[in-house]
C-alpha cells in the first residue's frame, strides 16, 4: 500500500499564498485528517496531493515515487467530491461502473470489484436507480463506492459530508472509517468539523494560515495542545496570558494571571517568562478543595442533558465551565477548582 510524503510544499495565487513550506508524512493503511477554518488551505493541499493543483515549490512522493507533476488519472489516487460529481443520467451501477470501464479493465474483474463495493455499501435494490431518486447519505455511498471500485491506494475526501443531516452524517461517518479500514486504504479527509476530525483520524493536521500548527492523534491534540489557536479549535478552552514567577524541580510551575495565582504541573519548561495557558470547561471541579481554587459569577446557563454549560465572569473576562450540577442559575456564584496537570502551558507570548 502506498504511503504520502511532501516537502516544503508551497501554493501561490498571484501575491496570495494559501499553503507556505508544509511537510509531513502519512503512513501507509493510515486515516489523516485536515482540520482548519475556511481559508486556511487545507482543500488547496488536498488538490495539490491529488493532482489538480501543481505546487508552485516542494515535492510530493506516493509510495516513494515523486508525482509532484503528474496528472490525476496517472495518480494511484481517488477523490470523493463533496458535492458527490455523479453522472445525473447513468444508473447507480453504471456510475460505479464507469472508472473501471474507462480503464479497460476485464469484465471478470470488474464483476468481482463491483460485487464486493455494492455488498459493503448496501447498495443491491438501487443499482437501476438514477442519482435523483436517491437520498443523500445513498448519494454519498455511490459515490464512495465509484472511487473505491478502483481500488486506489490514496482516497482522498473532501468535505463529503457536509451537505447531510446530523444523524446521517454520523452513520456515514462511521461507514467511511469501516471501509477505510476494512480495505486498508490510505486517507487523507478534509474537514471543517472537530467532531467528525476527532472521531475518524488516527491522526490530525491543524491548519492555520496555510501551515500545519499542530499534527497528533485526537487525544493528544484535545490534552496537550501547543498553541492557543489549537487549544480553541479543537473543543473549548478558556485561553489567558500568565507570568511564570517560579519553577521548582517537580514540574510544578507557578503563575500570575488575570485571575491571581495558578499553579500548573507540566513534563515541558515553559519556553519563556510570559505565555499563553489553557483549561478545559468540564475540568473545573466545583466540588474540590484543592489547588487553584477560583471564584466567578455566572451569566449565562445552558443545559445539555448530561451536564450544564455555564459562562462565567471573573476578573472582567468570560470562561466556560461545565457542571453535572443543574441547580446552578444566572446570577449565582461558584467556586471552583483546577488540578494543575490540568492547566496547559502554549506558546510563549510575543
Amino acid at each position: 500500500m502506498s504511503g504520502i510524503s511532501a516537502r516544503n510544499l508551497k501554493m501561490e495565487f498571484g501575491d496570495f499564498v494559501a499553503v507556505r513550506d508544509v511537510s509531513f508524512e502519512v503512513g501507509s493503511g493510515e486515516f489523516v485528517t485536515l482540520l482548519g477554518p475556511s481559508g486556511c488551505g487545507k482543500t488547496t493541499l488536498l488538490k495539490m496531493i491529488s493532482g489538480f493543483l501543481t505546487p508552485t515549490g516542494g515535492e510530493i512522493h506516493l509510495a516513494g515515487q515523486n508525482v509532484t507533476r503528474t496528472p490525476p488519472e496517472k495518480r494511484d489516487t481517488a477523490l470523493c467530491f463533496q458535492s458527490y460529481a455523479l453522472f445525473p443520467h447513468l444508473t447507480v451501477l453504471e456510475n460505479l461502473e464507469f472508472g473501471l470501464r474507462q480503464k479497460k479493465v476485464p469484465q471478470a474483474d470488474r464483476k468481482e470489484r463491483l460485487d464486493a463495493v455494492i455488498g459493503n455499501l448496501d447498495l443491491s435494490l438501487h443499482l437501476s436507480k438514477l442519482p435523483n431518486q436517491l437520498s443523500g447519505g445513498q448519494q454519498q455511498r455511490v459515490a464512495l463506492g465509484r472511487a473505491l471500485v478502483m481500488r486506489p491506494n490514496v482516497i482522498l475526501f473532501d468535505e463529503p459530508l457536509s451537505n447531510l443531516d446530523a444523524k446521517l452524517r454520523d452513520q456515514v461517518r462511521i461507514e467511511i472509517r469501516r471501509i477505510q479500514q476494512d480495505f486498508g486504504l490510505t486517507a487523507i479527509y478534509v474537514t471543517h468539523d472537530q467532531a467528525e476530525a476527532l472521531a475518524m483520524s488516527d491522526r490530525v493536521f491543524v491548519m492555520n494560515g496555510g501551515c500545519i500548527e499542530q499534527a497528533d492523534t485526537p487525544e493528544e491534540l484535545y490534552s496537550a495542545p501547543k498553541t492557543s489557536f489549537v487549544a480553541d479549535f479543537i473543543g473549548s478552552a478558556n485561553v489567558l496570558d500568565a507570568e511564570v514567577t517560579s519553577a521548582n524541580g517537580n514540574g510544578e510551575i507557578e503563575l500570575s494571571t488575570a485571575l491571581g495565582p495558578l499553579v500548573a504541573r507540566t513534563d515541558t519548561p515553559p519556553q519563556s517568562s510570559r505565555v499563553k495557558i489553557c483549561w478545559r470547561p468540564e475540568h473545573a471541579d466545583l466540588s474540590a478543595n484543592g489547588k487553584n481554587r477560583l471564584t466567578a459569577r455566572v451569566s449565562h446557563r445552558a443545559f445539555q442533558g448530561h451536564f450544564t454549560d455555564l459562562h462565567v465572569e471573573a476578573s472582567g473576562a468570560e470562561y466556560r465551565v461545565q457542571t453535572s450540577k443543574p441547580a446552578i442559575r444566572e446570577g449565582d456564584t461558584v467556586t471552583f477548582s483546577l488540578q494543575p496537570e490540568q492547566i496547559v502551558l502554549l506558546e510563549a507570548m510575543a
